[in-house]
C-alpha cells in the first residue's frame, strides 16, 4: 500500500521534467519554430483557423458591401466615395494584425488558391478556407440585408458604365496580381503577419481601389463578390469576379517563382498557415497534452 504514492509521485515527477524540458527546448529560439513546425496539422487547431478566415471575411465583407449599402440607404453622399475604398484597406490591415497568426488572414479565395500554388499552403485544406470566407461573406451580407434592406445593386460589384463583363474580368486579373504579389511578396520575409504586411497590403487594395473601382469594382476577392450576389438574386457578370482573381493569383506565382525561386520556404508557411503554437511565450507555454 505504502509503494503507490511513491509510484504515483514518481510518475508525476517524470511528466513535470517532460514539461520542464518542453519549455526549455521552446525557449531557446530557433527551436522553438522547430518543435512548432507542424502545429497548423493539428486538429486542436483546424477550428480555430476555419473560424478566424470566417470571421476575418465577415468583418471585411461587412465594410465592403456596407459602404454601398448605407449610401443607397441614407443617400448617394452619406458614406463618401473615398471611404468606401479605403475603409476595406483598413479593415484587412487590421485583421492581419489581430488574426494573422491565428490562419494566415487569406479572406480571399484567391489568396488561399495562390498560396498552394507557391507551395506555402496544403491543397487539401483549400476547400476548407474557400467554405469559411465564402460564409462569412454571406453571413456579412445576410445582416446588412436584415439591417438596410435591399437596396438595388448596392453593395455589388459590377463592371463600370460602357465596361463590358470580359474587360472586367481582365481588369480585376491585373488588379489581383498586384495584390497577390504584395501578399506573397510580403510572406517571404515572414511579415504576413506582422506590421509590415498589414500596412503593403492594406495600402495595396486601398491605392488599387482609389483608381481601379470605377472600372470594376476593385473586388479582387471572389468571396467578396458571389457572397452578396447570392444573397442579393443578381449575378451580373459574376464570373467575372470568380475568373479573374484566381487567374491574377495564379499569375502572381508565376511573378514570384521569376523574383524569388521556388516557394515552401519557413518564412512562407508560417504566413500562409498561420503562427499559433509557435510563437507561446515560456510564462504561459501550455503544458503537454499527457498532462490535462
Amino acid at each position: 500500500m505504502s509503494s503507490q504514492p511513491d509510484e504515483s509521485s514518481s510518475e508525476s515527477g517524470q511528466q513535470d521534467a517532460i514539461h520542464r524540458a518542453s519549455v526549455a527546448l521552446r525557449s531557446m529560439g530557433q527551436p522553438n519554430s522547430v518543435t512548432g513546425e507542424f502545429d497548423f496539422w493539428d486538429d486542436r487547431y483546424e477550428g480555430r483557423r476555419l473560424f478566424s478566415e470566417l470571421l476575418g471575411t465577415f468583418l471585411l465583407v461587412l465594410v465592403a458591401v456596407g459602404g454601398g449599402m448605407v449610401s443607397a440607404r441614407f443617400g448617394g453622399d452619406a458614406v463618401p466615395y473615398t471611404a468606401k475604398v479605403v475603409a476595406p484597406a483598413l479593415m484587412v490591415a487590421a485583421i492581419i494584425l489581430f488574426m494573422g497568426t491565428v490562419s494566415g488572414a487569406h479572406l480571399n479565395p484567391a489568396v488561399s488558391v495562390a498560396f498552394a500554388a507557391r507551395g506555402d499552403f496544403p491543397w487539401k485544406r483549400v476547400p476548407a478556407y474557400v467554405v469559411a470566407q465564402l460564409l462569412g461573406a454571406i453571413l456579412a451580407s445576410l445582416v446588412l440585408w436584415a439591417f438596410l434592406g435591399k437596396q438595388g445593386s448596392a453593395g455589388l460589384t459590377l463592371p463600370g458604365s460602357g465596361i463590358s463583363t470580359v474587360s472586367a474580368m481582365l481588369w480585376e486579373m491585373v488588379l489581383t496580381a498586384g495584390l497577390v504579389s504584395v501578399i506573397l511578396g510580403t510572406a517571404s520575409g515572414a511579415q504576413q503577419i506582422g506590421p509590415l504586411a498589414a500596412i503593403g497590403v492594406g495600402s495595396y487594395i486601398a491605392l488599387a481601389g482609389l483608381w481601379g473601382s470605377p472600372v470594376s469594382g476593385a473586388s479582387m476577392n471572389p468571396a467578396r463578390s458571389l457572397g452578396p450576389a447570392l444573397v442579393l438574386g443578381d449575378w451580373t457578370a459574376w464570373w467575372a469576379y470568380l475568373v479573374g482573381p484566381v487567374a491574377g493569383g495564379l499569375i502572381a506565382v508565376g511573378f514570384a517563382y521569376v523574383l524569388r525561386g521556388r516557394g515552401g520556404g519557413r518564412s512562407g508557411v508560417a504566413a500562409a498557415q498561420g503562427t499559433m503554437g509557435v510563437e507561446w511565450s515560456v510564462g504561459s507555454q501550455p503544458r503537454p497534452a499527457q498532462d490535462k
